[in-house]
């Protein structure tokens, strides 16, 4: 694509502005000094709810910050954080921020040889170690990461091992520092931070290939909330529940620095088994979620209804189809009857205000990302009278693009880009943007990010999408998980899977057929429900692997999914379902941290029981 880019483009939507740039240090400053509230940050321990006040996650950002300095950090050095959401996680990061580190931030949940990649690749000093889980996980790499000096441990349990600095000794360090420094000093060589110095490397969970470090400025992330904030209205009195990892941009920018910068109170999480009973607890206002969250939303009020009485079930059944009617008249502006308003009370009172209760009663707006999420599903949560703000971003753009705005909900598309942002379609269908949000570029890979980024300043985003006529935009797929069968058809197989996701028999679904024949599904099926209609059909199981095996399940979950499809083109339409005994894992290399499904190794491992579907 030569510099002239905009020549080549089917279509463009957004514009450039005059954003001021910022850093992330002026963005946490101001919401100390704006909002001096006493539960800034609330975490559980012991079983009970603590507050952390902003003067106190003040103090302990500067003693964190000076910790670091007195271990010899400089600025653009680099420090890994690995860690669960929690105050410690805010504290660290924001250390880093003030002492002009460049933070790596790590995803708990990976194995050792891919931390080891990441702190190698980074070279990384220090890393921040939440728990002797994560502690494990850095000794393995000691010997092979020569850039790490130091490793800072949170849990008090492993705060007496030979080899680690507890966080509190960090404290101690720069409460030493401190005294010897004016407060205006370090505050001051924070704000003068360049904007466009790198803020923090976050390496790609790509489904392919080996993770890259994307580098973000300050003014990145700076930009990004800030517009962020001009389409959604987070209050100062808005509690929010921390639950996706902060290690993902997504948690990060939204989660973390708009809900600082917004002055909401921040909660974490104890862990994703416990979300029911802290939702009940903290009763959040707003929350972010991946589309698998609202998706086990969906298929559990879909299981309840199967499982219920048949009144109740057609109590339920019929509020989702008055819910789903109102909701549509509502977003079209058109006029709601009489008539349909009565019925959308009813439906509220004896169903949706139950919902509502499943997520502490308080709860006004959800905000969805890192994948496409299913219209039927937003339109459930949004009769169920809930804001649901579906985005779309990547890693590399800080994350968000184009966001779906309050009053200006269209179901099925991701919104408009944010102030500044532009976002073209490329002839080939590719989703191109530029703005302040696009990344620096990949850490140590100039080839990679010359191929990333134009001249000019567009970015590839790697996604197929459209944009409709009044400026919104859409996302069919991934560029290169677009489908090309045997007979030179394109088939787009995420928005198909979602449609399959709807049964409240499916967990997981994989669609295959790249130069085959026609499209098969690959299915991890929702097994509490799929173990409820074989006991209801008296068939005997001793397992998972022994459930999927029988024939009649096979066949009556195949018959399922592709009722619910029967209306896609002839050559979209998959011709046979595969089940699988277990859910698709990380640790099996099956799944991104974001929970993204790697198809080729899903193709890959499962070649043989695919290749058997093909010759049936």
């Amino acid at each position: 694509m030569s510099t002239d880019s905009s020549a080549s483009f089917r279509a463009i939507i957004g514009e450039p502005a005059d954003i001021p740039a910022g850093n992330i240090a002026q963005l946490f400053l101001e919401a100390v000094q704006a909002y001096d509230r006493p539960d800034a940050l609330k975490y559980k321990k012991g079983g009970a709810w603590h507050s952390i006040s902003h003067r106190q996650v003040y103090s302990n950002v500067k003693r964190a910050a000076l910790g670091l300095v007195a271990l010899g950090i400089k600025p653009n050095d680099r420090v890994a954080i690995l860690s669960e959401n929690r105050p410690e996680w805010l504290i660290s990061d924001f250390a880093c921020v003030m002492s002009g580190a460049t933070s790596v931030p790590l995803y708990p949940m990976l194995p050792a040889d891919q931390i080891a990649y990441m702190v190698q690749d980074s070279e990384a000093r220090i890393v921040f170690a939440s728990t002797r889980e994560q502690l494990l996980k850095v000794r393995e790499l000691r010997g092979s990461a020569p850039s790490l000096e130091q490793i800072v441990v949170y849990d008090e349990e492993i705060a007496t091992e030979p080899d680690v600095l507890p966080f509190d000794g960090l404290l101690e360090l720069g409460e030493s520092a401190a005294s010897e420094l004016a407060d205006d000093e370090y505050r001051q060589r924070a704000l003068d931070t360049d904007p466009h110095d790198v803020l923090t490397i976050l390496y790609t969970s790509g489904t392919t290939g080996v993770p890259k470090g994307v580098m973000l400025t300050h003014n990145n992330l700076y930009s990004n909330v800030r517009t962020t904030l001009q389409v959604v209205e987070i209050r100062r009195e808005d509690v929010s529940l921390s639950v996706l990892p902060l290690s993902h941009i997504f948690e990060r920018m939204v989660g973390h620095y708009v809900m600082v910068d917004a002055g909401a109170t921040i909660c974490y999480a104890e862990s994703f088994q416990e979300i029911g009973a802290n939702l009940s607890e903290v009763r959040p206002t707003v929350m972010t979620l991946v589309p698998r969250g609202y998706e086990r939303i969906y298929g559990q009020f879909k299981e309840a209804a199967r499982k219920a009485s048949a009144p109740k079930r057609r109590l339920m059944l019929w509020a989702l189809d008055v819910g789903s009617r109102h909701t549509d008249r509502v977003l079209a502006g058109q006029r709601v009857s009489a008539s349909l308003a009565l019925q959308q009370a009813i439906a509220d009172r004896l169903v949706f205000s139950k919902v509502r209760e499943l997520f502490g009663g308080r709860m006004r707006l959800f905000v969805s990302g890192s994948a496409p999420l299913s219209p039927d599903i937003a339109r459930f949560i949004l009769s169920a009278g809930v804001t649901l703000l579906e985005g779309y971003g990547l890693t590399e753009t800080s994350p968000i693009i184009s966001l779906n705005n309050f009053g200006d909900i269209k179901l099925g598309t991701v919104g408009r880009p944010l102030p500044g942002v532009e976002v073209a379609i490329a002839q080939d269908g590719e989703i191109l943007t530029r703005g302040p949000n696009v990344m620096k570029g990949y850490y140590k890979m100039p080839e990679a990010t010359a191929a990333a980024i134009e001249p000019d300043g567009w970015f590839h985003t790697g996604d197929i999408g459209e944009i409709d006529a009044d400026g919104r935009l859409s996302i069919t797929d991934r560029k290169k998980d677009i489908i090309v069968t045997a007979g030179g058809k394109n088939i787009a197989p995420q928005p198909i899977e979602n449609r399959a996701k709807n049964s409240p028999y499916v967990n997981q679904v994989i669609m295959i057929g790249d130069r085959r024949k026609f499209p098969i599904l690959v299915v991890v099926p929702e097994f509490d429900a799929l173990e409820a209609w074989a006991r209801s059909q008296h068939i005997e199981f001793r397992d998972h692997e022994q459930l999927v095996s029988d024939p009649r399940v096979c066949e009556f979950v195949e018959r399922e999914i592709l009722n619910t499809l029967a209306d896609l083109a002839r050559y979209e339409r998959p011709k046979r379902v595969a089940l699988l005994p277990r859910e698709l894992t990380m640790a099996a290399g099956e799944v991104t941290p974001t929970m993204k499904v790697r198809r080729r190794v899903i193709e890959s491992k499962y070649q043989s029981m695919i290749d058997r579907l093909y010759e049936d």
